[in-house]
């Protein structure tokens, strides 16, 4: 039997193809074909983009370098072939028992540390996280890592293009079980660059990418949740701010570097717009 084998993925598109596209290891002819089918394969598509944010994710938290393919094989830098991000790819695997060692370590680590800060959390971010529990939910969390993720790409920001914008509503409507609009932010001096796929907490979610013409980007993050409540609350993670809500089970996360006053603006304009209420929030 072929572990690496995934039955629910189509022909072609297995675990070991996916795994070297995301790595950036496949011949460019078999890239070219990957790229071509994702937008298909809804249930492919959000594997990568879970794969990719893993790995940006652990980039950041163990500071791994920056690289650029070009400049390795001697062009100049920022003129990679698909300006992905750069992973520290590891070939040769410790023992089982090391890596069941070195888990153990950070996992017991992990625990202490948030057992010793976890009430200090709101002083040490300036709150930073404005909720009832001193944390933002985890789908404010994870749209914030979202935006850092797919808003520095500059070849490939979304999975589906504005220019197809009835396709992007209706295949995400149909993949989050509800129908979605896109809302305008023209007013705003920012218009849509398309939008993608992303695994939620408990489901699917969509991100779509807006842009000025200055290239500032917006992210609109939508997710359902298990929860209802009216409150609107600013989630901070260094330059980024977030502003998000939830509205008949659904949450609703807007991203961006811009300032609070006019992401605040720009948020209960978008909250209207997909059928909320926002004069009966209470802002924390």
């Amino acid at each position: 039997m072929n572990n690496d084998h995934d039955a629910s993925l189509p022909e072609g598109l297995d675990l070991r193809v996916l795994s070297a596209f995301v790595d950036g290891e496949l011949p460019p002819a078999e890239r070219a074909a990957v790229e071509a089918q994702l937008p298909q394969q809804p249930q492919a598509a959000a594997r990568v983009a879970a794969w990719r944010a893993q790995k940006a994710g652990l980039q950041a938290l163990c500071g791994a370098p920056q690289r650029n393919e070009r400049n390795e094989r001697g062009g100049r830098a920022g003129q990679g072939d698909d300006d992905e991000p750069a992973f520290i790819v590891v070939r040769r695997p410790a023992p089982s028992w090391q890596r069941m060692g070195l888990a153990a370590c950070w996992l017991a680590l992990g625990a202490g540390l948030a057992l010793a800060l976890g009430p200090l959390a709101p002083r040490l971010t300036g709150g930073a996280w404005n909720g009832l529990s001193g944390r933002p939910p985890s789908f404010a969390e994870r749209a914030d890592i979202a935006y850092a993720v797919y808003t520095p790409e500059q070849r490939h920001p979304v999975e589906v293009a504005a220019s197809e914008e009835e396709h992007l509503i209706n295949w995400l409507s149909k993949r989050l079980n509800r129908p979605l609009s896109v809302p305008s932010l023209q007013e705003y001096g920012y218009s849509l660059v398309g939008g993608r796929l992303l695994p939620g907490e408990a489901g699917p979610a969509a991100q779509f990418m807006y842009e000025n013409r200055s290239g500032a980007r917006l992210t609109l993050y939508i997710t359902g949740i298990s929860r209802d409540e009216t409150a609107f609350r600013l989630f901070r993670d260094g330059n980024r701010r977030t502003f998000y809500w939830v509205s008949d089970r659904m949450g609703y996360a807007l991203s961006g570097p811009i300032a609070e006053g006019k992401l605040r603006s720009i948020a209960v304009d978008v909250c209207s717009a997909l059928g909320g209420k926002p004069e009966t929030w209470q802002e924390h």
